[in-house]
């Protein structure tokens, strides 16, 4: 199939792009925040293997990260996201928390509004960092936990590329574009797709090839319209709730990292790696819970195998 060239559509080469959140142990999104001085350690790591980050919320963290790349001039480019939360209730999320009080869904809808326009002041304030942004992540899918009706996705689209100047997406999961975003198509700039075999309960041989499915799939479904992999990746540790503890392991990454990243290379699709950093602060309190363990490097900043190469002598850093 023919693949949209990401370099011919918004003037920005197609370069290797990974998903960045720098909490670490004891610090908590809205509660405490990683430093500047955390944030630049982070980032000069992750340039050393990616060009473009991307970030998922107009917060303090996101702002410090923004603030490090200008101040320290580091050549790094940030797809900037809007979280959008909760504006209807969602009967089918399986752990129960898509169901709000409608005075929380009434706040909720301002608290949105915030962030947009949170979005809208940042991205006009570093427009040589930013070179795209998102509505939001996950609001759309069955199952989620903070789902906005599709129209409304597409008055916040509309608002963001009416105030800012650079190309607008919506990051969902792959099966929502096939049906239920079709209205969202022709108001994004591109479309950006959550792609991962391991939740769905792949094993590593059937993986790479089922993530191309699920890629082929959308881009079949809007050929005129650029498909961007926005999170793809492997856990390297599971307790077993929801990945089979066989599944996820180092090795494995390692084999779906690589293969993913030859695929996408030879096919000119930016894809962003999830994600740099273990985030401990994720789901349960078990410390095998998978939601912790996607990171390409451990929580205390240690290369995972993944990243790592054997010499006759000793084991390096890539």
């Amino acid at each position: 199939m023919t693949i949209m060239n990401y370099s011919e559509v918004f003037s920005i080469p197609a370069a290797s792009a990974v998903c960045y959140s720098g909490y670490r142990s004891g610090q908590v999104p809205g509660v405490t925040y990683p430093t500047y001085s955390q944030v630049k350690e982070d980032l000069l790591i992750v340039q050393q293997h990616w060009t473009y980050i991307r970030l998922y919320s107009c917060d303090t963290h996101s702002k410090t990260v923004l603030e490090v790349i200008k101040i320290e001039k580091l050549d790094l480019k940030v797809m900037l996201g809007a979280y959008i939360i909760a504006e209807e209730n969602n009967h089918n999320c399986p752990w129960g928390g898509g169901v709000h009080s409608e005075e929380t869904l009434q706040k909720n809808k301002v608290n949105n509004q915030i962030e947009i326009n949170k979005l809208i002041e940042l991205a006009n304030t570093y427009p040589s960092i930013i070179f795209s942004l998102s509505v939001g992540n996950e609001a759309c899918v069955e199952w989620t936990d903070h789902m906005v009706p599709v129209a409304k996705v597409i008055a916040y689209v509309n608002q963001l590329k009416e105030a800012t100047k650079q190309p607008v997406t919506f990051c969902e999961n792959y099966v929502p574009w096939l049906d239920k975003l079709a209205p969202l198509v022709e108001a994004v700039d591109f479309i950006s797709i959550h792609t991962y075999p391991l939740w769905e309960y792949k094993t590593i041989d059937e993986a790479i090839a089922f993530t191309k499915t699920n890629y082929e799939a959308v881009a079949e479904r809007y050929p005129n319209k650029l498909v961007v992999i926005t999170e793809a990746g492997w856990a390297s540790t599971s307790n077993g709730q929801g990945i089979p503890r066989e599944h996820a392991n180092p090795v494995f990454q390692k084999i779906y990292y690589q293969e993913l990243s030859r695929w996408c290379e030879e096919e000119m699709i930016l894809t962003f790696i999830f994600e740099a950093f273990d985030e401990p602060w994720k789901g349960s309190d078990d410390p095998d819970e998978p939601e912790k363990h996607w990171g390409l490097y451990y929580e205390n900043r240690s290369p995972k195998l993944v990243l790592q190469k054997k010499t006759a002598y000793k084991t390096e850093v890539l």
